[in-house]
């Protein structure tokens, strides 16, 4: 009997579908950890691997995974369901997943805001599939409560954060104010934890503030990228530090690599994609030729592997840039 062709088509999808839900329910089994002796411990890292750098006692990938892809703070200007799709995406299943795969291929770091909820992911990784990677937590000082922030950053180093900063929407903000003192008793607290302290900023202002004021952070977490990538902004359209529409992060990169140059603390540079308009290739290459001495950079799991490899040669590109290495 001759079986028509739409009837096989249907098999073949139906078959290739349960094929698929197998697997993707054997993968999820793995990441999730229903049963902590059913989780892998991640693969050793690949041939090759991420460069790294230190960050005062840290030895940091210069490729670090950002995380707003998955905590949900995604960047996606006029597109509402981007973040939507991001959400069903990214299941704690699939985050698992994702860190275990950056982890395969030589990233040790992961920055991530002090939310509970993703804290709590982080430890299950660590817990109960052997993970190893870094934390590095970026913080918003309560300035009406430094005792009670004192307290928080003790419980995030006792729960294995290596690093923190204070993040930069708030330090935006606090050096808008000329609050030396808030930043100055808020890197004093996390240091008490003997992990370094750094200061996050998407304004230049964050950096020049800090410096002319002579505050002793460990690090700088600032925005960095170029312009050139269609929906840039028009130099009109320059009102801010940043803007979701259009979108802009970094406000001047030549005046933010001119001013970095001057800076011996390491440099973390960070939206280097313009959430998302710029291409990797494009991006590592201009934030490492002009100064970065890190990468922050979200991924979704996919990417991981074509961007570690993309990150090591534009490292390896950039040995005659102008501004030394700082970490």
């Amino acid at each position: 009997m001759k079986i028509p062709i739409e009837e096989i088509n249907r098999r073949e999808f139906l078959r290739c579908s349960m094929l698929a839900a197998a697997g993707g329910a054997l993968a999820v089994g793995a990441a999730s950890g229903a049963k902590a002796e059913d989780l892998q411990s991640p693969p050793a890292a690949n041939s090759g691997g991420c460069p790294r750098g230190k960050l005062g006692k840290l030895e940091i990938s210069r490729l670090i995974l950002g995380s707003n892809l998955i905590t949900f703070y995604v960047h996606s200007r006029d597109l509402p369901f981007v973040n939507t799709l991001a959400r069903h995406y990214n299941t704690d299943a699939k985050i698992l997943e994702t860190l275990a795969i950056a982890e395969s291929h030589g990233i040790n770091t992961i920055m991530t805001q002090a939310d509970e909820k993703y804290l709590g992911i982080l430890k299950k990784y660590r817990r109960e599939a052997g993970g190893k990677l870094q934390w590095i937590v970026g913080i918003n000082p309560d300035a009406a409560n430094p005792a009670e922030d004192r307290e928080n950053f003790r419980k995030l180093a006792d729960d294995g954060v290596e690093a923190m900063y204070i993040h930069g929407a708030p330090c935006d903000g606090i050096c808008a104010r000329g609050q030396k003192d808030v930043i100055a008793r808020t890197l004093d607290a996390i240091k008490d934890n003997d992990i370094p302290a750094g200061v996050g900023g998407h304004d230049l202002n964050v950096v020049k503030f800090c410096e002319s004021n002579k505050i002793e952070s460990d690090f700088y977490v600032k925005t960095f990228h170029h312009h050139q990538y269609p929906t840039a902004p028009k130099p009109e359209q320059l009102k801010g530090a940043l803007a979701e529409i259009p979108g802009y992060w970094c406000k001047d990169p030549v005046e933010t690599a001119e001013v970095m140059k001057g800076v011996a603390k390491p440099w973390i540079a960070f939206k280097v994609m313009a959430a998302g308009a710029i291409p990797p290739a494009s991006a590592f290459k201009h934030a490492y030729e002009n100064g970065a001495d890190f990468v922050l950079a979200g991924m979704f799991d996919f990417e991981i592997e074509d961007d570690v490899r993309i990150a090591r040669e534009a490292f390896a590109a950039a040995s005659r840039r102008q501004r030394p290495w700082r970490a």
